[in-house]
């Protein structure tokens, strides 16, 4: 019998769960694990066509509706503000960066222990493009695994010569998602040579653009093209090129030439 795990995928903002890990956490639900969403923040501060002071529950809202779409079984919101993008400004308060750090790893650490969670996911310690609140997803992450004794820390991850090419091909094209051009991502995400998990999820295609989907408040706002809006439009057979691989580096393992596509493979 192939055994079966809880995983908890923990995300700074609405949206990240899908565009970073949807079709892993639709995989994992359709081959009978047990999916848990954490987000640490409603995105409150996001880029939005309509924002306003309600924008952090519409935000939460279109998480709901993602979550089902992906099948998964839980999602926990710890509440704190989003930071925001400016670095060079303090982080406002009750926000997640303006938060002590073992606050938020206790608070993780908690949901941890109550799911007996065999596996977490976090971002790379670049925070992927360098959001602060990813980054502390991360730092949070890494100690409230190793208090609660989850076994398997994987950092959800973007191949940056992939998405350097990708970048550069539409840039050619006059297009700038998220505003971001090829070289942004010089130091962003990590290199395909340290990246020890390729997930094939071709098959949940379809599920993780209907989760992307649900997130329409992200969808536009702005002067540039909103990655979400971009993704959950691209045609089928170029969605299911683009979508149809997630990479992890496993916390604590050295790369290999051989990529694993079964997530839970250290546990086995």
């Amino acid at each position: 019998m192939t055994s079966l795990y809880t995983l908890v995928a923990f995300h700074a903002h609405p949206d990240d769960e899908a565009l970073f890990t949807g079709g892993t956490l639709a995989r994992c639900s359709a081959e009978g694990h047990r999916v848990v969403v954490v987000t640490a923040t409603a995105g409150e501060r996001g880029l939005a066509a309509t924002g306003g002071a309600g924008l952090g529950a519409t935000r939460l809202a279109e998480l709901d509706a993602a979550a089902a779409a992906l099948g998964v079984a839980r999602v926990v919101a710890l509440g704190y503000g989003d930071s925001g993008m400016d670095t060079a400004a303090p982080p406002p308060p009750g926000s997640l960066c303006a938060a002590p750090l073992a606050q938020v790893a206790d608070r993780l650490a908690a949901v941890l222990a109550e799911e007996q969670a065999d596996a977490l996911t976090v971002y790379d310690p670049n925070g992927g493009y360098g959001h602060r609140d990813h980054v502390r997803v991360h730092q949070a992450g890494v100690v409230a695994a190793a208090q609660a004794g989850t076994r398997l820390v994987l950092e959800a991850t973007v191949a940056r010569e992939s998405i350097q090419r990708a970048v550069r091909l539409m840039n050619l094209l006059g297009v700038r998602p998220g505003g971001m051009r090829s070289g942004d991502f010089a130091g962003a995400y990590r290199p395909r040579a340290e990246i020890t998990h390729e997930i094939d999820v071709r098959r949940w295609v379809p599920a993780k653009r209907r989760a992307l989907a649900a997130h329409a408040s992200q969808a536009s706002g702005g002067t540039d093209v909103r990655t979400v809006g971009l993704l959950s439009r691209l045609p089928g057979p170029l969605a299911r090129t683009v979508l149809g691989r997630e990479w992890y580096v496993e916390h604590g393992r050295s790369p290999s030439r051989h990529l694993e596509n079964d997530l839970f493979a250290s546990l086995r």
